[in-house]
């Protein structure tokens, strides 16, 4: 093994041991050869809760599309619990996203199936067994709030309530990261905080939280990390910080 093979072989087995979430100088680019992220490198610890925030193009879409394995860099390394994301086979995506769990603006619900089904599907996909399902989703329904809604069709529930069975969904197999896509975007300010408290809370349970959102009040009240950025770069990474609007 020449040095530099070993020296990089070191330095991923740091990565593996100490952060739950690396990108390494990474950049992507458009088909037309216009910059989405440049250079950049971000690392999240386990259980940190984060906010990436910016204007529309800064970048935060891709980044997550990244971490969920639906892109790939370009240039650089992205690490997401130990595994090298760029290695991964076609194969071996579906297993690793399991550990994900992914809530976006818009729901993305199944509106002909009930709340109960909704929530259920998640486990069915990684072939739990009917008797834990039966166990584990009204347990996780009544952690959001919709213990008495199980029976309920998706499509009649309001907007605070569908997130919240994203939510459910989203956490029902005990994802060891939660990203959530601007998850209070198509929410009135009261179900905003409640989707943030509940996100909290998840996150004080030792879950890393990862919040792409242009919600400045929120940002701002919450004190978290607040990673900014702006035309594919990170201009602010701040503890306890807060959203910056950059010129």
């Amino acid at each position: 093994m020449s040095k530099k093979e070993y020296l990089r072989e070191q330095r991923e087995k740091m990565i593996r041991e100490e952060g739950i979430i690396f990108l390494d100088h990474v950049s992507k680019s458009y088909s037309t050869g216009a910059p989405a992220l440049d250079d950049v490198t971000l690392h999240i610890g386990k259980g940190e809760f984060v906010f990436i925030v910016g204007d529309s193009g800064s970048g935060k879409s891709t980044l997550i599309k990244l971490l969920l394995r639906e892109l790939v860099a370009s240039d650089g390394s992205v690490f997401v619990m130990g595994h090298n994301l760029a290695k991964l086979k076609h194969r071996q995506i579906p297993k690793f996203r399991r550990n994900l769990g992914v809530v976006f603006q818009d729901f993305r619900l199944l509106n002909d199936r009930n709340v109960y089904e909704n929530v259920a599907f998640a486990q069915r996909i990684v072939e739990t067994p009917v008797s834990e399902i039966r166990r584990n989703v009204p347990a996780i329904l009544a952690t959001v709030g919709l213990a008495g809604k199980y029976k309920a069709k998706t499509k009649r529930l309001s907007g605070g309530e569908q997130q919240r069975v994203a939510l459910a969904r989203a956490l029902i197999n005990n994802p060891s990261i939660l990203l959530a896509d601007e998850p209070t975007g198509n929410l009135d300010p009261k179900n905003s905080w409640e989707i943030m408290k509940l996100l909290e809370e998840i996150n004080e349970q030792g879950t890393t939280v990862v919040v792409v959102t242009h919600n400045r009040e929120i940002v701002n009240a919450m004190q978290k990390r607040v990673v900014t950025m702006k035309k594919g770069v990170i201009v602010s990474d701040e503890e306890e910080g807060a959203y910056i609007d950059e010129d």
